[in-house]
């Protein structure tokens, strides 16, 4: 059971006006979102926030992005994130190999080294304490320019809050976010958990 149950996406036209942002990532507004909407300014804020981050801008794409913030959320245990992050990679376009493999992306064939140092910096900047030292540093500045850096570590910041709210308020996770996290995430040990 949520800490604050959401409210129904029909409360604040506003809110649900700028939620529509959601129908094409997820198919559906967030639960995470309906319950911001109890403070409007929060939820306005938040989506705005999400918009600007997740625009794509060149060659961090779309699905890097998600995917990028998928192994954020994963590091940080938010399964909830996690189920989301993942539906919108796929929902973006990212290869069902890389789907299938995200966590063997140090290795396997589907993931670039330009790929593989921003997930490991993913990686490094979503840990507590964080990792991001001078070797993560190297490596990502070899394939990426500071414009990309800065897209990239806006995905894992704005995950990092998003990892706190839903593991905190233990968000209720959407049958579709479900769906996809049994798809791709089960055999790594994924589960709904406290977002039931």
């Amino acid at each position: 059971m949520p800490l604050v149950k959401p409210m129904s996406p029909e409360t604040n036209p506003d809110v649900k006006e700028l939620a529509k942002f959601f129908n094409e990532t997820l198919g559906f507004c967030p639960n995470s979102v309906l319950t911001m909407q109890i403070r409007p300014e929060i939820a306005r804020a938040f989506i705005n926030l999400n918009m600007a981050v997740m625009a794509n801008h060149g060659r961090v794409t779309s699905a890097l992005k998600r995917l990028i913030a998928y192994i954020s959320s994963s590091v940080t245990g938010c399964r909830y994130c996690e189920a989301h992050a993942i539906r919108a990679a796929e929902r973006y376009g990212a290869e069902k190999e890389q789907l299938n493999h995200v966590w063997e992306y140090k290795t396997h064939p589907a993931f670039n080294d330009a790929e593989r140092a921003a997930l490991d910096f993913s990686v490094a900047a979503s840990s507590i304490p964080n990792h991001v030292d001078q070797d993560i540093q190297k490596n990502l500045h070899q394939y990426w320019d500071d414009g990309e850096i800065v897209e990239m570590l806006g995905v894992i910041s704005l995950f990092g809050y998003l990892n706190r709210w839903n593991d905190s308020m233990g968000t209720t996770l959407e049958k579709d976010a479900i769906l996809s996290g049994e798809q791709y995430l089960n055999k790594n040990g994924w589960e709904v958990g406290k977002h039931k």
